[in-house]
């Protein structure tokens, strides 16, 4: 059963033009064509990444964010519960307020006391700054690596220039040993990423960010076995270039240094817009799907290299509305809002804004307390004025 599927998967009616077979890309001493095993090699060196991550994020960001000021904010830790605990790791970590008013039971305790040691446990899982901070430096190197790597590759190659060389000669172009390398730098990091994303700090498209990974690593394990290796160095060089400002933004972020953040936040946005919503689009989306058709019909990989290129396209402008939903707001306010894809701002809003209802009941029941013994002190000091005043007056009571 297993042959069979591995013969029905490597037909060459999914991979490869019509009129082209697996016996026309045999591999001769001068010429080599991409192999599917090659891309097993992908995953040890995503490990070896994540290895290389850990050590860099221990020796080298950590000690960064201490030299340059980032604290993290000190959060009370939550008193020692088994019965909220249990419900916390086992049910739901904001629970509503019917389970608020059952649990309070359950425990003796008040139900604000439950609600503050639901928002404190959940502090403690909240990912420090300097976390934030390692997993920006280590991106922003990467990133910085990945994009002059794949420059350095690329300028001299002739699709770079002119995008209709992408496909002559296709699918019978060879692999250049450099080709090879950058596409396993990309790929093991993705799969790096993927390895990582437990771990890593979760925001609001944390699901995006999953489609994301997944729809660019099938798209450059299938483009690496079709042989579209042209079209996927140019989506991995575009990808590259706007995160290159992106990283750094947010490392002056949590620095506070609030006007070189604003400034590579409007670069970021401008490089982004333009690579992902112009660049992109016109450079690859144009290319695989007119371009191609000068040089072969459409086949299945056809179809398939360019839906995936089509979801990643429609994640560039979900980004899109992000990013100049935030322009407008720096534009508006004059500075660059928090991160609207983190969760844990939101978060914090919510403890301050508790925080200040908490503090107005305080002022109200105090002015109330105060006006209350005033007006109990008016009216007892009240007749003994008076009785004062009549004494001295001469006049006598009854």
């Amino acid at each position: 059963m297993a042959h069979s599927f591995y013969e029905w998967l490597w037909q060459h009616e999914f991979w490869l033009p019509p009129g082209i077979t697996w016996e026309d890309m045999q591999e001769s001493e001068d010429i080599h064509y991409p192999q599917p095993r090659h891309l097993l090699l992908s995953i040890p060196f995503a490990l070896i990444l994540v290895v290389i991550r850990c050590a860099f994020e221990r020796a080298i960001a950590l000690p960064l964010s201490t030299k340059l000021g980032v604290r993290d904010k000190k959060r009370p830790k939550a008193q020692p519960n088994p019965v909220l605990e249990k419900f916390y790791s086992m049910c739901c970590k904001s629970p509503e307020e019917g389970e608020l008013i059952t649990l309070s039971k359950q425990c003796d305790l008040p139900v604000r006391k439950v609600e503050r040691w639901f928002r404190c446990r959940r502090n403690m899982d909240r990912p420090s700054l300097s976390k934030k901070f390692s997993e920006a430096c280590w991106r922003f190197t990467f990133y910085i690596i990945s994009f002059f790597t794949g420059l350095a590759v690329l300028y001299d190659k002739p699709w770079l220039w002119d995008h209709r060389e992408c496909w002559t000669g296709y699918p019978q172009q060879p692999l250049q040993p450099s080709l090879f390398w950058y596409y396993m730098l990309e790929l093991s990091f993705y799969w790096s990423l993927v390895f990582t994303l437990p771990f890593d700090v979760k925001r609001k498209d944390f699901k995006e960010q999953i489609v994301h990974h997944a729809a660019t690593i099938f798209l450059i394990s299938f483009s690496y076995c079709a042989n579209y290796i042209r079209i996927g160095t140019l989506v991995m060089v575009i990808h590259d270039a706007s995160d290159c400002f992106l990283e750094p933004t947010k490392i002056f972020n949590y620095m506070k240094w609030k006007k070189t953040c604003d400034s590579l936040f409007m670069i970021f946005s401008a490089v982004f817009l333009i690579s992902r919503l112009v660049i992109y689009p016109y450079t690859v989306l144009y290319n695989t799907y007119y371009y191609s058709m000068e040089i072969f019909q459409p086949f299945f990989g056809y179809y398939f290299v360019n839906t995936l290129l089509i979801i990643l396209q429609l994640l560039h402008v979900f980004w899109s509305y992000l990013i100049i939903h935030m322009v407008y707001k720096f534009i508006l306010r004059g500075t660059m809002e928090k991160d609207m894809r983190s969760d844990t701002e939101e978060s914090d809003k919510d403890e301050e804004r508790d925080k200040i209802k908490e503090k107005e009941k305080n002022r109200i029941t105090c002015f109330s307390n105060v006006t209350r013994n005033g007006y109990i002190q008016s009216n007892e000091s009240e007749p003994l004025n008076s009785r004062a005043h009549l004494a001295n007056g001469h006049i006598k009571e009854r």
